[in-house]
């Protein structure tokens, strides 16, 4: 499964690359700014001294901004950004063993269609570092760290202009982030992969 997850991100990566090369359009030179609120549901699966995807990690919300350099007209290099994101991290049969804050800052490559319209999707690939902080046993381990992770991410969204500065922002990404747990009971390899959905405003300077 890990396999196909990696196969898949890195053909989208490829596919974006490749609309770097093909585009004719000439460089705007435009910074984007978006910022707004997003939602982290992990897809977890877990395993180490404990059953397989017994451990579990919940949603956590944050606000986050982003800043896009367009290169193009419809080719731009994105870096996301937020404040900390919280998680509850669980155990079947037991509840809550732990508390996580990390940061997910994301360098993208993005490609945007439409670009002379008011509604402008767009899609994007490319890689994230995953830093976590302020871990806290609450029961079962008596200490918990989690090691930081890389990965590569994958994205999809729409701007939709309010005036000819300012736009609304809505976007989901899909981000491969992997580490390890390490307890007083032993190592647990904790996969959380999750789904990244927000929502927020964006404004354009020339």
């Amino acid at each position: 499964m890990k396999s196909v997850k990696r196969k898949l991100l890195s053909g989208t990566i490829a596919t974006v690359l490749g609309a770097v090369s093909l585009s004719a359009s000439a460089a705007e030179g435009d910074w984007l700014a978006r910022f707004g609120f997003a939602d982290v549901s992990p897809n977890d699966g877990s395993s180490g001294v404990v059953a397989d995807d017994a451990i579990g990690v919940d949603s956590g919300s944050s606000l986050y901004v982003n800043g896009v350099y367009m290169l193009r007209e419809n080719i731009g290099i994105e870096l996301l950004a937020a404040l900390p994101f919280s998680h509850d991290v669980t155990l079947d049969g037991v509840g809550k063993i732990a508390e996580v804050d990390h940061l997910p800052p994301t360098l993208s490559v993005t490609r945007h269609f439409n670009v002379e319209s008011n509604v402008r999707p767009y899609v994007g690939a490319g890689i994230n570092y995953t830093t976590f902080m302020d871990e806290k046993a609450v029961a079962v381990v008596d200490s918990i760290k989690l090691d930081d992770s890389w990965g590569l991410a994958a994205q999809a969204g729409v701007d939709v202009d309010i005036n000819d500065k300012w736009f609304f922002n809505a976007s989901v990404r899909y981000i491969d982030i992997d580490t390890t747990a390490k307890t007083n009971l032993g190592n647990i390899d904790v996969d959380i992969d999750p789904w990244v959905y927000s929502l927020g405003v964006g404004v354009r300077f020339p």
